[in-house]
Formats: structure tokens, sequence, C-alpha cells
């Protein structure tokens, strides 16, 4: 496990039987949804499990319903980080007046049956150890990116606060309500997990990495994992850039055209500069 401290505050005190909720933003998922649900329901402290469906197309709120999830739907989907405002908001609606407010454990819906292994992550926030944490994933079955974007999130990271994330773009992460808030308005797309550490460490929260034994649905190096990936650049980019980084970061393109010269799909970079 790798402990970075933030720059200045300490955790608040939290109460030793704080409860846990979990935050699901999903997107056309019945295929995991349920497996995700049923093992994060098993993660000791957490007693309600939140599934914001974020527009899907398919039976994912039924899915999630059916295993013991809240659900709640967007009509259309409206992003990451509009799932998890939605969610967290939810969470706070069904507090009890007077208790700790949960901890918010933030988990990706492709998890499955490996969900339960973010219980990790609760720990050290619980026992205030840490405002926030963030899990370290172990290499991912399938896994085809080129890491560009885990570089640019990282330096960024890096030059904003001075902290270098081993797993900058991780999901699952786990956060006092105070953290969260202090969070929000959360940054736009996939650019909310860079924004996010970028934001708490400059206010002084603090923050673990911890290493959880999950595993994503294998993305792969088909046309659709290279958009995906490329949304992400962008995202990072133009969050890193509403904070005043700058970076100059050149190897992607070169990346890029490797792979198309060994026959895989063309990918351009975005139209705009690297933030």
């Amino acid at each position: 496990m790798d402990h970075v401290s933030g720059q200045s505050s300490s955790p608040k005190p939290v109460a030793a039987a704080q409860r846990v909720a979990v935050v699901i933003p999903a997107k056309n998922e019945s295929g995991r949804i349920a497996a995700t649900v049923t093992s994060a329901k098993a993660i000791p402290r957490v007693d309600l499990v939140l599934v914001v469906d974020d527009g899907s197309q398919d039976q994912t709120r039924s899915k999630a319903r059916d295993a013991g999830a809240v659900v709640v739907r967007h009509s259309q989907n409206r992003g990451k980080a509009a799932a998890m405002e939605t969610g967290a908001a939810i969470v706070a609606m069904r507090d009890v007046e007077g208790d700790p407010a949960r901890l918010l454990l933030f988990l990706d819906a492709d998890l499955g049956d490996t969900a339960a292994k973010a219980a990790p992550l609760i720990r050290p926030v619980a026992d205030s150890e840490s405002d926030f944490t963030i899990a370290v994933l172990p290499p991912q079955l399938g896994a085809a990116g080129f890491g560009a974007v885990v570089r640019l999130a990282r330096r960024g990271i890096a030059k904003a606060t001075g902290f270098t994330a081993r797993a900058p773009l991780s999901g699952q992460r786990c956060l006092t309500r105070e953290a969260y808030e202090a969070a929000t308005p959360l940054s736009h797309g996939w650019g909310v997990e860079t924004a996010m550490t970028i934001d708490l460490l400059r206010q002084g929260f603090s923050v673990q990495e911890v290493e959880c034994d999950l595993r994503h649905r294998p993305s792969g190096r088909t046309v659709r994992g290279f958009g995906h990936r490329l949304a992400q650049y962008r995202d990072v980019s133009l969050a890193l850039a509403a904070r005043g980084v700058k970076i100059v970061f050149l190897s992607f393109g070169r990346r890029v055209k490797r792979a198309a010269h060994r026959g895989r799909p063309p990918v351009r970079p975005p139209g705009h500069e690297p933030a």
C-alpha cells in the first residue's frame, strides 16, 4: 500500500460504526451489473448500493434492481460525472439526520464478481487515516492501451500537486462526504478522476493509494476501444487546462502512427492542443 498525505489538513474523526454507500454509474452494462451489485453488497460496512443508469438502452436498470440495488435513471446519457453527482445526492437524502454521513465508495459497473475486493479502500477513510483512497489495480487481461492517457494524467497531477499517482485514472475511490463536497462540481466526462485528485490535494485533503485485486472487462484494440481512449485523452486534457496545468505530450501521436503501420485501426489525436 502506498501512502501519500495531502498538503496541510488532517482527516476529520469518523465514527467507528461508519456506514458506506456504493455508487455505481452504469451505461449499457446489463451483462455485468448484477454480478457487480451482488459483489458490492458483500463489502463490510456497505448498507446501500445505488446504481445510476445513465441512459442505458439495455436491461441495466432491471438487472441492477433485481440484484438488490437502489436504481436511479437518467433518461438520456449525461456522462460519468453527472451520474456520480446524482448518486451522491441520493445517498445524502438517505443519510439519517444526526448520524455520520455515509462514506461514498464509487465503483465501475463492469467489475463483476471482483467488486467485493474494493473493501480495502474503506478502512483508511473510516479509520481517519486519509480523506480519500484510490484503488491501484493489477495488470488487466486484454488491456490494449498505449498508456498515453495514464501518463498525461500522472504528469498533470504531479505538476499541479507534487503527488505522483500510481493510478491517476482509477474510478474506484472511497471518500468522506466532506471530501466529495470539496471536489464538486465534478469535472466533465472522463477527466473527473484527474480533476478530483488535483482539487482535493490542492485543498489539503489527504490520499492513499491502495492495491485492490479488481478486474475490468477487457477493452481490446478495437475501434470502440481506441475511441474511448481518445475521449479520455480529450477530457483529461480539458480538466488539466481548466486547472492551469500545461503539459507538452507528444508520444501519443507517435504510438498511434506505429499502431496504424501494424494494420490496426487508424486513430487521430483530439483536435486541440494538449493542455
